[in-house]
C-alpha cells in the first residue's frame, strides 16, 4: 500500500476506536497477497487501493463494534470469499480462532495460503456449504460466534448460522441499510431456529459514510433438527419472507 492507503486505514480504524499501528505491516502484506491473488483468481470485484482498504479492511473491522468479538472465541466466518472479515479481524484480535467457510475451493485455497503467509495459525479454512455444516455433528452447535458480511437476507442468515452456534452464541451479521420488512422477517426466522435478535446497530462506514447495520442474534435454545433445510432451499424460500434480494459483496 502507498502512504495514502495506510493513512486511510489508520483513519478508518481510528474512527472505530482501534489502534493498529503494529499491525500495519501485516495489512500491507495482506494487500499485496490480495492483489497477486486477484490477478490469478479474480477473487473480488474491488480492485483499487482505496476500495480494498475501506470496503474490505475497514469494513471488516466494523464487526468489532459493540465488543461482541472479545476473548478466546471460536468464530465461523460464513461466506468468507477472499477472507473477509476473517483476515482483518484475525490481525487485530489474534486470540480469536477462525474457521472461514466458502463453497468455492479456489477462494478457500487462497485463504489457506494467505493465512500461512501471514503466520495466522488460528485461521483454519474450510470448503463447504452452511446447509451441510449445520447438519454435521463436527460443526453443528460448536461455535461461539458466526460472522457474516452481506451474504444473504436476514431470514436466510438466521437459518444458516444459528444451527452452527452453541447456546449463548451470537450471530454477528453486518448488512447495509436493512428494511423493516426484512428485519421483521429476520426476527421471526430467528425465533423459529432458536434465537432472538438482540441488537440492531445502524451506523456509517468510516470515511465513506455508506450505510451499515450490525445485527446481533443470540442463540437461546437448540435449533430444531429440521433446520437448516436442504441445500439451496433457505435462499430460494426464506423463512417468513417472500422477497429474496441479492446482496452486493
Amino acid at each position: 500500500m502507498n502512504r495514502e492507503g495506510l493513512d486511510l486505514l489508520r483513519q478508518g480504524a481510528g474512527e472505530l476506536g482501534l489502534k493498529i499501528e503494529s499491525q500495519l505491516p501485516a495489512f500491507e502484506r495482506l494487500f499485496e497477497l490480495l492483489q497477486e491473488g486477484n490477478t490469478r483468481l479474480n477473487l473480488t470485484a474491488l480492485k483499487t487501493e482505496e476500495d480494498i482498504v475501506l470496503k474490505h479492511f475497514v469494513d471488516s473491522l466494523t464487526c468489532l463494534r459493540g465488543n461482541y468479538l472479545e476473548g478466546s472465541l471460536s468464530v465461523l466466518d460464513l461466506g468468507t470469499g477472499a477472507g473477509f472479515p476473517t483476515f482483518p479481524l484475525a490481525l487485530v484480535r489474534p486470540e480469536l480462532h477462525f474457521t472461514p467457510v466458502d463453497s468455492t475451493r479456489k477462494k478457500i485455497d487462497f485463504v489457506r495460503e494467505t493465512a500461512a503467509q501471514l503466520g495466522l495459525d488460528q485461521v483454519v479454512p474450510l470448503v463447504g456449504r452452511a446447509e451441510a455444516l449445520g447438519r454435521d455433528a463436527e460443526h453443528r452447535e460448536q461455535y461461539d460466534r458466526v460472522v457474516v458480511r452481506a451474504v444473504a437476507s436476514l431470514p436466510v442468515l438466521a437459518e444458516l448460522a444459528l444451527p452452527l452456534l452453541r447456546e449463548g452464541g451470537l450471530l454477528v451479521a453486518q448488512k447495509g441499510d436493512i428494511t423493516a420488512e426484512e428485519l421483521n422477517a429476520g426476527r421471526r426466522a430467528a425465533g423459529e431456529v432458536g434465537g432472538k435478535v438482540q441488537v440492531v446497530d445502524p451506523f456509517e462506514l468510516p470515511i465513506l459514510g455508506d450505510a451499515r447495520t450490525l445485527i446481533i442474534i443470540e442463540k437461546l435454545k437448540p435449533t430444531s433438527s429440521k433446520y437448516p433445510r436442504r441445500e439451496g432451499l433457505p435462499t430460494a424460500q426464506p423463512l417468513f419472507w417472500n422477497a429474496a434480494p441479492k446482496q452486493a459483496r
